[in-house]
């Protein structure tokens, strides 16, 4: 396949130059701006992929979650780690949780993170005893300083979400909150904000 545009003089990476990885750092920048925009792209696909033996499809179970967050008065990194905390499970269904924390992790507080991370421990506790399964499996995580943000982040905003009646907010309106965060400077201390854990919001 023949490429447009200038590229790099290597065909090994350890034999790159200077300029090479400076002409490289380059044409990163606008792949990383778009981050936003394929992340909504990846939701927005998911409209047409009803969760097998579900009522709903994956992206209204997003909405659903994201709208209840949105509800409860949630921050911003809440609300959108709501909306794409399953948007591994085209690619990952094994290991969906890891996969959209590290989406996450670079561009939202440490706690958050961490909580996509484990939803999927914490959620065995409403259905792991039909299987056999340990429900109390996420009790491995009991001492850990982000284990009531993991089970309120479950009660309140996931396992509700299921929902073909509940009135969702559409994916649009999602879209700025998206694109704020993924605009973020990876990985800035004031914003990941390592140990500060906040829980989520009380309810009125």
């Amino acid at each position: 396949m023949t490429k447009s545009g200038p590229t790099v003089s290597f065909t090994q990476m350890k034999d790159g130059t200077r300029e090479d990885y400076e002409l490289l750092e380059k044409l990163e920048q606008p792949f990383l701006a778009g981050t936003a925009g394929r992340l909504l792209k990846e939701l927005a696909a998911q409209a047409d992929e009803t969760l097998a033996g579900y009522q709903i499809t994956r992206l209204e179970h997003g909405l659903q979650a994201a709208t209840r967050a949105r509800q409860d008065g949630a921050d911003r990194d809440w609300v959108v780690a709501a909306l794409l905390h399953d948007i591994g499970d085209r690619l990952a269904p094994q290991n969906h949780d890891r996969m959209a924390a590290e989406i996450l992790r670079p561009y939202v507080r440490e706690e958050v993170a961490w909580v996509v991370e484990h939803h999927g421990i914490f959620q065995m506790a409403y259905y792991a005893h039909h299987y056999g399964w340990d429900p109390e499996e996420r009790q491995k995580f009991r001492h850990h300083p982000c284990y009531q943000s993991c089970a309120d982040f479950c009660e309140r905003w996931d396992q509700s979400s299921f929902d073909p009646d509940y009135p969702m907010d559409p994916l649009d309106s999602f879209a700025a909150d998206v694109c704020d965060v993924f605009a973020r400077k990876a990985y800035d201390p004031s914003v990941i904000r390592p140990g500060v854990v906040l829980g989520l919001p009380s309810r009125q």
